[in-house]
């Protein structure tokens, strides 16, 4: 049996520059990502098949399709093999809410059948079937933090940050799709330079102002958060509708996890960035 963790990913900044011919968006971003998040487990069986359980098991349950089952496809297609595989997924971070969690699922599953298999995480072949997953899947294959470009399949590793972070969603699925049709199409310039919290404290997230027109409860998410004693930024993630604050110390993010603990119909996580 091998279980592989799928931490939750944060856009620490995300500028949008333009829309492409082919559809797409030419971003660039700042990867990171926390301690926790879903987890994918999977063993040798004689057939394939796939289980959901955890807090936001039903939702993804309802769909039929899954990243998870999509990865195990495609990683067999270009590796080759006739084993099957009972994969299991423990789904705890909300869905559809900026913070890569189907892409995140889809890179543990790869991550575990490549471990299975004998393949290199960072095998060309491996990280091609990540990216025709999805523009996120790259960077939650390699899991650590990174500068993303392209898509945000474009990717350079920076060195991390070590902050306490509290993720908050105020029970809002915002479609990405909805967001990126909202984009004003202002290209308001570059990702900065510098370490990754210079990079991050001069950043902004241009899927803001769209998703916050969609989900105005994000605003409030954003209110509360940035008054929290010790907070170094708040910031939505992604396409939302996920807000995370960043926080000096262990101390700060929990007392203000207190205060957003009391808000009906909010999830919110307690953990950390890792480098």
């Amino acid at each position: 049996m091998i279980v592989e963790s799928a931490p939750a990913k944060l856009n620490l900044a995300l500028h949008v520059r333009r829309r492409r011919d082919d559809g797409y968006h030419e971003l660039e971003t700042l990867f990171a990502f926390v301690r926790d998040g879903d987890t994918v487990t999977l063993a040798d069986a004689a057939t394939d098949s796939f289980t959901i359980h955890g807090p936001f098991a039903d939702i993804l349950s309802a769909e039929g399709d899954n990243l998870v089952t999509r990865a195990r496809d495609a990683f067999r297609a270009a590796f080759g093999g006739e084993q099957r595989h009972a994969i299991t997924l423990d789904k705890r971070l909300p869905v559809a809410s900026g913070i890569g969690g189907g892409s995140a699922d889809a890179a543990a599953t790869l991550r575990a059948l490549a471990r299975r298999h004998g393949v290199a995480i960072d095998d060309p072949a491996l990280v091609a079937v990540a990216d025709a997953l999805g523009s996120d899947v790259p960077a939650c294959l390699a899991g650590r933090t990174l500068i993303g470009r392209g898509r945000g399949e474009v990717l350079t590793p920076i060195a991390g940050l070590s902050l306490p972070v509290l993720l908050v969603n105020p029970g809002v699925a915002v479609s990405t799709a909805s967001v990126f049709a909202r984009w004003d199409s202002a290209d308001r310039g570059p990702l900065p330079t510098g370490d990754a919290m210079a990079v991050a404290l001069a950043g902004r997230n241009d899927l803001e102002p769209p998703a916050r027109a969609l989900a105005p409860a994000i605003d409030t998410v954003l209110a509360v958060l940035s008054v929290q004693p010790g907070v170094v930024m708040a910031r939505m993630s992604g396409s939302g509708a996920t807000c995370f604050a960043l926080f000096d110390s262990v101390a700060d993010r929990a007392a203000a996890g207190r205060v957003v603990a009391a808000r009906p119909g909010w999830w919110h996580l307690e953990t950390a960035l890792t480098v």
